[in-house]
């Protein structure tokens, strides 16, 4: 690929969002934004089947929710349908001690477009929805037989939320989709979305009456590798996990990690059995580790884990990298790119040997997406 090819980084932050560009060398990069200043912009993502497709979630407490689509890799942005009323016979979730809540709508944290319709687009919500756009963000029908499956009652919203934060779709099977969702756990659907299986056997949760709880498990995020559908590697509350079965069984993969609390997990685009983490120092300090800034890299699909420090900073950094904030390109010497709370996007040309401050100082980092342009 190399310098012919264009590398757009699509930036989500607590006051706007930005789009960082460079050639295929991915040295110099220029920063266009902020987009929306003032805005949470929760998630930016573009269409795989349409690279002048953007899809922006764009919040505030004062004028609610509103999706922005751009048709020409960002340049401008018009406001779609932004309907999303919780649909169909929904009851109520409850509290620990057992009082009813009705679910509520808040803010869309995660948009995941078709891999090969620009015009269809799903969309994850707080609380625990999941949307289907077939417009082009037109209008939204949400998959009611997620939130009305019969666990539903259980989940309880974690730290941040019960929001449904990752959406996965199986590049083979476009029926299968996985989700994951705080403080519920990781759900596939085989069928389209008519109906949703609890994919959490294998997980531990402090705090959970019952270790082999069918629900309950703060799940932070999934990373699955295109090659490999049935293999999905999870960054949980604690612990990293591994499922080479779809989700029906998982296993402990933290190994040698100095903790295994953290929020991003990523893949290589073209080693299925390396695997990228940022761990914090724990569910009470959300900051790095001694202070110093290290991507972990397990090169066996996890287990045996190596710090990634070249370029980054070793000392005196206090900063967090949330969930959405990790993203890796697809070129030859594969891009691995993340955002920071302290404003830093950091970028690494050859598979996380070495890093560079893309730009420093933005707002809050929420998300971070890649896109690599003919």
């Amino acid at each position: 690929m190399g310098a012919m090819t264009d590398v757009r980084l699509l930036v989500g932050t607590r006051k706007g969002a930005f789009t960082l560009t460079a050639d295929g060398t991915r040295k110099d990069w220029k920063v266009s934004g902020p987009h929306f200043g003032g805005w949470e912009i929760y998630h930016v993502a573009g269409s795989p089947a349409d690279p002048d497709r953007l899809w922006a979630s764009q919040s505030s407490g004062w004028f609610g929710q509103v999706i922005q689509r751009s048709d020409d890799g960002g340049r401008s942005w018009n406001p779609v349908g932004n309907d999303f009323a919780y649909t169909g016979e929904v009851g109520d979730h409850l509290w620990y001690d057992g009082t009813p809540r009705p679910w509520e709508f808040k803010r869309i944290w995660h948009l995941e477009p078709s891999r090969t319709d620009p015009d269809t687009v799903y969309a994850g919500a707080e609380d625990a929805a999941l949307y289907r756009s077939t417009d082009g963000g037109g209008s939204w029908t949400e998959l009611t037989a997620l939130r009305n499956h019969p666990t539903g009652p259980a989940w309880q919203p974690g730290a941040g939320g019960m929001c449904l934060h990752t959406i996965i779709l199986d590049p083979v099977d476009p029926d299968r989709i996985f989700v994951a969702i705080s403080a519920a756990g990781a759900f596939r659907t085989d069928d389209g979305g008519q109906t949703w299986e609890p994919i959490n056997r294998g997980l531990r949760s402090g705090g959970i009456p019952d270790e082999d709880a069918e629900v309950g498990h703060c799940v932070h995020n999934l990373a699955m590798h295109p090659a490999n559908p049935d293999v999905l590697f999870m960054q949980k509350h604690w612990d990293v996990m591994r499922t080479d079965d779809a989700g029906d069984r998982w296993h402990e993969i933290s190994g040698d990690l100095p903790t295994d609390f953290g929020f991003p997990i990523g893949v290589h685009a073209h080693e299925p059995e390396t695997v990228y983490v940022i761990p914090i120092t724990s569910d009470s300090e959300h900051y790095v580790p001694d202070a110093k800034l290290r991507v972990y890299r397990s090169r066996t699909g996890g287990g045996e884990w190596e710090p990634l420090t070249n370029g980054l900073p070793q000392e005196n950094c206090y900063v967090n990298v949330l969930r959405d904030a990790m993203a890796v390109d697809t070129l030859d010497d594969c891009g691995i790119y993340f955002g920071t709370t302290g404003g830093q996007v950091y970028g690494s040309p050859d598979g996380g040997d070495s890093w560079q401050p893309i730009v420093r100082d933005l707002p809050t980092v929420l998300s971070v997406e890649v896109q690599v342009l003919p």
